[in-house]
């Protein structure tokens, strides 16, 4: 079954890229969207809220993309979009 969009882009954008390098997106209730957790499958691996109604759409999204980016869990290249 497919997931639910986040209504703001560029945070649906930061979602899209997390789960293309395997991180999965698990929905909740109440302030939180859902939660981004990486492929790490114990209880060690990260987890981030994505927020439905931040205060700066695209600060949060830029701030998705940092953390997913510095998951110390991931094997990839250095020329991924850290500053995307």
């Amino acid at each position: 079954m497919a997931r639910h969009r986040h209504p703001d882009k560029e945070i649906e954008g930061a979602v899209s890229y997390a789960e293309q390098l395997g991180w999965r997106v698990i929905p909740v209730s109440g302030h939180a969207w859902g939660r981004l957790y990486c492929a790490q499958a114990d209880g060690d691996g990260c987890m981030i809220s994505v927020w439905s109604t931040p205060r700066s759409a695209g600060n949060h999204a830029r701030s998705l993309l940092r953390a997913i980016n510095r998951c110390p869990h991931q094997d990839r290249k250095e020329d991924d979009h850290e500053g995307s």
